[in-house]
């Protein structure tokens, strides 16, 4: 039953998505801007409504690999395959003068390999670690953006996009975002490695895995941005809620004491007229989420209820803080080749509550446009991870508990987990492309008596 309804989605937004884009084609070069004039009195280089669409497939599958022993959140060792899709459509309005409110409905099926169990860097970011595969649609954002200019502010035309109004806004400005929307669209950005529907696909490559980032179980929450942005320069805060319980739904609404607080420094620059862009992140979250030490402490008694943090019962009565750091950096080095790198720490005491079981991380990659096989269209994308947990974490894996993602039932002999991604990014058309990718991993879930892994993956990313 799920199998069909998964296939149903795939083809009711397949058949949605080509009968706008025959539409398109029909009627020649202009014809989006036609389409967009279903929603707009008048368009030229500037809109009062936004409509986009995404729909994305990922096919992913492992061999059989050696494994000493499994647990309940391994890695399944014998052969595995998974599906997952998604669709959504953004839709925008433009208030008065820099003001503009976004909606995105979006249908999410299908699942991670092992049901995105048993890696830190689980391998398909456009895949989400819910209980049930069978399609959802939802509300994934719904805010307001609001921007003011500063004083003596030029004026830059934008381009519109997914949730981005074209319009003449300016350079220098205060801009503040309020309702639901996901954090990593404002923080953590990187211009080769941040989106996983089209440029690497790890959940540690396309956001910094050490990062908690507050989110409900599909990577969403509420609250508010604001942005202090210059010419070569931005500072960014946030306020936003965090889940109740791990990987939940639920949001915790006593803001008094449980939230998450973020700050970025952007530092924009070039190197011989090639830009680049430097991140520094800073968080501190506050939640439910029990100490490891607690837990281990706990088992050890014979107390089983800290031993599954997803577990209404490990849920701690008190709150608890943790706090991290992330760098993020990116640099042009040609017009056809761009590098990056990212560099995250937590301090790991508390259980991880929302995002990648991973407490240290570093990453560093290449993209190369596909000009040198004369494909200026295509993308070929390489980069290398490394991911560490904290002592406190380990050892509590290593007692049996299990965290929403990790947990082999021990952890005898830890190891970091390395990662290397490779994709061919194929552009088949002007609103479709196809990517096959290859991931290999080492010490899956940091545990040297299992792995290593092959994944191999197909994706297919079709937008307007």
């Amino acid at each position: 039953m799920i199998i069909k309804k998964i296939i149903f989605t795939i083809l009711s937004s397949l058949v949605l998505f080509f009968s706008v884009a025959e539409k398109i084609n029909a009627q020649g070069s202009d014809s989006v801007n036609h389409f967009k004039g279903i929603f707009a009195n008048h368009f030229d280089s500037l809109e009062k409504w936004s409509c986009h669409f995404q729909f994305t497939d990922v096919i992913q599958g492992h061999p059989a690999f050696n494994a000493k022993y499994s647990g309940n959140n391994s890695l399944q060792d014998t052969a595995d395959k998974a599906m997952s899709v998604t669709s959504t459509i953004y839709l925008g309005r433009k208030l008065w003068k820099g003001a503009c409110v976004f909606i995105n409905a979006e249908i999410a099926g299908g699942r991670g390999l092992s049901s995105a169990l048993g890696l830190g860097g689980e391998s398909n970011g456009d895949c989400f670690r819910v209980g049930s595969p069978a399609p959802t649609i939802y509300m994934a954002r719904g805010f307001f953006e609001q921007h003011f200019a500063l004083k003596k502010s030029n004026i830059e035309h934008r381009e519109g996009d997914q949730n981005q109004m074209a319009d003449n806004i300016p350079s220098s400005r205060i801009s503040v975002t309020a309702g639901k929307f996901s954090v990593a669209d404002f923080f953590d950005d990187n211009s080769y490695s941040h989106d996983p529907r089209s440029e690497f696909m790890d959940w540690a490559l396309m956001d910094n895995g050490a990062w908690d980032y507050a989110a409900n179980t599909r990577g969403y929450t509420w609250g508010a941005v604001i942005e202090l942005i210059e010419p070569g320069y931005a500072i960014r805060a946030s306020s936003v809620l965090v889940a109740k319980q791990a990987n939940s739904e639920i949001m915790d609404l006593d803001i008094k004491k449980a939230g998450s607080q973020i700050i970025e420094f952007e530092k924009k620059f070039k190197i011989k007229n090639h830009s680049g862009n430097l991140h520094f992140l800073g968080y501190l979250n506050s939640s439910h989420a029990p100490s490891y030490s607690t837990a281990i402490n706990e088992i050890r008694k014979g107390d089983s209820s800290l031993i599954n943090v997803i577990d209404g019962q490990a849920t701690s009565n008190q709150y608890s803080r943790k706090y991290g750091l992330g760098i993020s950096f990116n640099q042009e080095i040609t017009k056809n080749i761009g590098v990056f790198s990212r560099v995250g720490w937590n301090d790991g005491k508390t259980a991880t509550w929302a995002f990648a079981e991973i407490d240290r991380t570093v990453s560093a990659g290449i993209r190369i446009r596909g000009d040198i096989i004369k494909r200026p269209n295509d993308n070929f994308g390489f980069a290398c991870l490394v991911n560490g947990i904290s002592a406190e974490h380990r050892n509590y894996l290593d007692a049996g508990g299990y965290g929403f993602i990790l947990g082999d039932g021990k952890l005898t002999h830890y190891g970091y987990e390395q990662i290397i991604e490779f994709f061919y990014k194929i552009r088949l058309n002007g609103y479709l492309w196809i990517t096959p990718d290859y991931q290999f991993v080492i010490n899956p879930g940091y545990n040297k008596d299992r792995g290593p892994v092959n994944i191999y993956g197909i994706r297919m990313h079709a937008e307007f």
